[in-house]
């Protein structure tokens, strides 16, 4: 009687052992299992980012081979399909490439606000029609003439390098103009959001540039926020000649009945040569791509200087 319980017993151990036993190698099976899951979908991400990535650098590669045919056909009419000369507006366009797309944004640096050369009342009001408070502007925009000025006096709401080395992470005042357009971050009074804008407010970096070298802003290329921001043109100005020029381009400033105050600042500058190229890739959606932000000069019908390049990029579509 005894030994039969003591067998009983052993049966019992024995069976609960190998429960154990089965349950820890079910446990690591399924370790195994997520892990190879895990492992799986990572690279399915991966080759899906590498192959979004070649479809924006296809697409880059397109917008630098239409700027290229534009300088040489531009002073040409073309009728035939296909043959359309690609604007420099921010106009979006679309291309394919086997099973992906692209869509490619090319912008004419001159319709922008260059903060090397741009007066103060023009980058005082872009910053005002891009939402920024009126204290903060006075503060953004005296900083920017101060960081540029060879000098250590500090304009009314500006700053020097006195005001920069008592920052927690000192710096000094670059006293010569911007190199890039990041560099803003650095002065005093601006921030991420002004610069890169947030949710679908717009940032200012997509209407400023460090790269036209010039005073006057290109009146056929010059979005609204641009436009709007020289003296004495109004919205409604802004957008009646954004209308005029999706027929044409418009050679003279005469064509325009643009107010008095106005002329100084603006040019047609069919002479621009820099010129930013926004190219987004993507596979299925628009709202799972890559993008890329390049600047190219060209030089020349087959030649071309890369100024800047980064990616990726957030770029509002």
């Amino acid at each position: 009687m005894y030994q039969s319980s003591r067998h009983c017993a052993e049966q019992g151990i024995a069976l609960l052992m190998v429960l154990w036993i089965l349950m820890i190698l079910m446990l690591i099976v399924f370790s195994f299992s997520y892990m190879a899951r895990t492992e799986l979908y990572a690279t399915m991400s991966f080759k899906g980012g590498i192959e979004n990535k070649f479809l924006a650098e296809a697409g880059l590669e397109r917008g630098i081979m239409e700027l290229f045919y534009r300088q040489s056909y531009r002073a040409q009419t073309l009728d035939m399909e296909g043959t359309e000369i690609w604007k420099t507006d921010g106009t979006p366009h679309q291309g394919q490439t086997a099973d992906g797309f692209y869509t490619v944004r090319i912008t004419d640096e001159m319709g922008k606000v260059d903060i090397n050369r741009a007066s103060e009342v023009v980058l005082k009001n872009l910053f005002i029609n891009l939402g920024v408070k009126a204290e903060e502007v006075d503060t953004i925009v005296d900083s920017i003439m101060d960081w540029k000025d060879p000098d250590d006096l500090h304009r009314l709401h500006g700053a020097e390098s006195d005001y920069y080395m008592s920052l927690p992470n000192p710096y000094k005042a670059r006293d010569a103009n911007f190199d890039t357009l990041e560099e803003l971050l650095l002065v005093k009074g601006m921030t991420p959001e002004i610069l890169y804008g947030a949710n679908e407010k717009k940032g200012a970096i997509d209407f400023l540039t460090v790269n036209s070298r010039s005073t006057t802003i290109n009146i056929n290329t010059a979005p609204k926020e641009v436009l709007s921001a020289i003296p004495g043109i109004t919205p409604e100005l802004a957008d009646a000649i954004i209308d005029r020029r999706k027929d044409a381009e418009i050679k003279t400033l005469a064509e325009i009945a643009l107010p008095p105050e106005a002329l100084e600042y603006l040019t047609t500058a069919e002479d621009s040569d820099s010129f930013t190229i926004n190219a987004f890739g993507y596979k299925s959606t628009e709202k799972e791509g890559y993008a890329i932000r390049a600047t190219v000069a060209i030089r020349g019908l087959d030649n071309y200087q890369m100024v800047y390049y980064k990616s990726p990029v957030t770029i509002k579509q």
